[in-house]
């Protein structure tokens, strides 16, 4: 009995710790109460890009709670995510102004509730509205660099916009452009007939072709008549990259087979990235034929007596990065041969021809000699009434030795007409 007293002390010792545990954690779940940040604040570190920072609540009681933060941006477009860091950068065009909330979460149980929300705003900048520029669009290209073997490939810019409808005639705007942390003010402009600046190019930036970062870029302005309200956009690379168009573009015809060979465009992506589409215009029937084919060779079955345009462009593959424009056509090239048509095409029509320049000819000779007229003389026509003849032969003889002489003569019935008489 001593034995097993013994042994169920520590039974009871455990049911009783844990207890304790459990009524520990529902009383600190019921006491302990989340507090929000202190000292949120929004501010501008670049172009298109905001910090927002905060501090835990020095009021918050610490009990082995590992706390986090729920941040919910308002404007200029809604979002929201979660972080155990007091300080987060965002990429976002700032034209319209940005507002943000942050609150204090628990970071693993969630069955604590959360703090209450805390907010903080940036205002637009200042600004007459309809002075901005609008319509901003921008198109990168990359080339070959030539200057440098770090950077075996550059890629430029060119932006265009159109004044705003309200914005003075003295209205001047300047672009800039942020990659990464690389910001370029435009140096190279094209302007109006009222010499403002409504194109920008740059023929080299720090703009990674490969890069998946957002392209920032920013338009202000200034005027002696009014404030310009300044413009900023995001654009990603994908969207605005023009690829080149295929390289060294060949093509060949062997009876009626059309073999066309390329090269990958002038790009850092490797050839496996890229897609193609081939266009094949007869020029003879004026028929235009495109396919798509993602390697650098298309085969096709053609008319072997027409002549051939033969164009290729580009497009990236979704295998490397999203998809996005279409490059330029490459420069047209021309084979085959549509002056040559085979004989079946052409003999008959060669035959017709003859076979009517004989029957002219043999018409017009009919009419000259009176072939016609000679070969099928015309058939007189029936007399209408059908007359009897009766002939009456009379026989006189001179005398022997002497010529007998024979009268014939004709005599019709009465009622018919009397034919002269005729002597043999």
């Amino acid at each position: 009995m001593v034995d097993s007293a013994v042994q169920t002390e520590p039974w009871k010792s455990c049911c009783l710790c844990i207890i304790k545990r459990c009524v520990a954690s529902f009383y600190f779940r019921s006491t302990v109460l989340l507090l929000p940040p202190v000292n949120f604040t929004i501010k501008t570190t670049d172009l298109a890009q905001v910090l927002l920072r905060w501090e835990p609540n020095p009021d918050q009681e610490e009990r082995n709670v590992k706390l986090g933060y729920h941040v919910k941006i308002n404007a200029p477009q809604e979002e929201d995510y979660e972080t155990r860091n007091t300080e987060s950068k965002r990429t976002t065009i700032l034209h319209k102004g940005f507002s943000a909330s942050v609150q204090t979460i628990p970071w693993n149980d969630h069955s604590l509730p959360p703090s209450s929300w805390v907010s903080a705003e940036l205002k637009a900048p200042p600004g007459s509205p309809g002075t901005s520029a609008v319509n901003l669009t921008c198109i990168t290209s990359t080339e070959a660099n030539t200057y440098t073997h770090l950077r075996p490939y550059q890629v430029s810019l060119h932006c265009t916009w159109l004044v705003g409808k309200d914005a003075p005639e003295d209205t001047q705007y300047f672009l800039y452009y942020r990659y990464g942390s690389w910001t370029e003010e435009c140096q190279e402009y094209s302007k109006d007939t009222l010499q403002r600046n409504t194109a920008c190019w740059f023929p080299r930036t720090f703009i990674n072709s490969k890069g998946r970062s957002l392209l920032a870029v920013y338009v202000n302005g200034s005027s002696k008549e009014a404030v310009i309200k300044p413009l900023d956009q995001l654009f990603a690379l994908h969207a605005i990259d023009r690829v080149n168009p295929p390289v060294n573009v060949t093509a060949e015809i062997e009876r009626t087979c059309l073999t066309i060979q390329w090269k990958k465009p002038v790009s850092p992506f490797p050839i496996h990235c890229f897609v193609y589409e081939v266009k094949i215009y007869n020029t003879r029937k004026g028929f235009s034929q495109k396919e798509k084919v993602t390697t650098d060779t298309f085969i096709a079955i053609i008319d072997d007596i027409s002549k051939y345009s033969i164009q290729v462009r580009a497009a990236m593959s979704s295998v490397c990065r999203e998809t996005g424009l279409w490059s330029e056509w490459s420069q047209p090239i021309y084979v085959g041969n549509d002056e040559k048509q085979p004989w079946t095409e052409w003999f008959p029509v060669v035959l017709m021809a003859v076979i009517c320049f004989l029957l002219l000819i043999l018409s017009l000779i009919c009419r000259i000699c009176h072939l016609w007229t000679k070969l099928f003389p015309p058939v007189p026509a029936p007399k209408s009434n059908i007359k009897d003849f009766f002939v009456t032969i009379n026989y006189e003889k001179s005398g022997s030795g002497e010529t007998d002489i024979e009268v014939v003569s004709y005599v019709e019935e009465p009622g018919f007409e009397t034919l002269e008489d005729s002597v043999f």
